[in-house]
């Protein structure tokens, strides 16, 4: 089937009758950083506090995608291309139905990561940049990936043989060797807070 032959339906039901029933403004935190950074955990104690708060969420993660949705991918520039564009394409739908929805992906590059932004629209696109440094990533190496990577075991790795590209002008900046976890989720809730998307 051609392209010409596919036409978006519109529902009876639309985004903003979804965000209003749910009393909440949707959007996609968008979190980036280096692998080791504090993506996963920063996103998981923040969707705990807005679960708390009576928000309606779902956490997308780096990870747990590839081993569905995206589990036919590599990680060669093209792949991780196309990861992050199929995540975009989700958390879009995601918005459309009434939720936050909180991405934690590496997505090192620039790119990418505004071709999302240009799907959703700057009111709903929160980039988030987990700004540690790759020697405290290294440090802490929880999955010993920067180990293996280090002795040629996993080829294309981001921060070693890979580039990641930092935002330039995210949203938000956490500096996790500053902050505690703690702080960390009290300066996203602050900025939802503040910008309306919850109550």
């Amino acid at each position: 089937m051609s392209d010409q032959n596919i036409v978006w339906h519109q529902h009876t039901i639309d985004g903003a009758q979804r965000s209003e029933q749910k009393r909440q403004k949707p959007c996609v935190l968008w979190f980036t950083g280096l692998s080791g950074s504090g993506k996963s955990t920063i996103a998981g104690a923040l969707e705990r506090a807005l679960y708390q708060a009576g928000a309606h969420t779902y956490l997308l993660d780096g990870d747990n995608v590839r081993h569905g949705l995206c589990g036919d991918l590599g990680f060669s520039d093209q792949d991780r291309q196309e990861n992050i564009r199929r995540v975009g394409e989700v958390a879009k739908l995601m918005v459309d139905a009434g939720l936050i929805v909180l991405s934690a992906f590496i997505s090192p590059f620039t790119k990418e990561r505004e071709q999302v932004r240009a799907m959703l629209g700057d009111a709903q696109f929160i980039e988030v940049h987990i700004a540690t440094s790759l020697a405290a990533c290294e440090q802490r190496d929880p999955k010993g990936l920067y180990k293996k990577a280090r002795a040629g075991e996993i080829p294309n790795f981001t921060g070693i043989d890979s580039q990641y590209q930092v935002p330039q002008n995210p949203e938000i900046v956490l500096q996790t060797e500053q902050h505690s976890l703690e702080e960390c989720v009290l300066q996203l809730m602050s900025f939802l807070k503040d910008g309306g998307y919850i109550r």
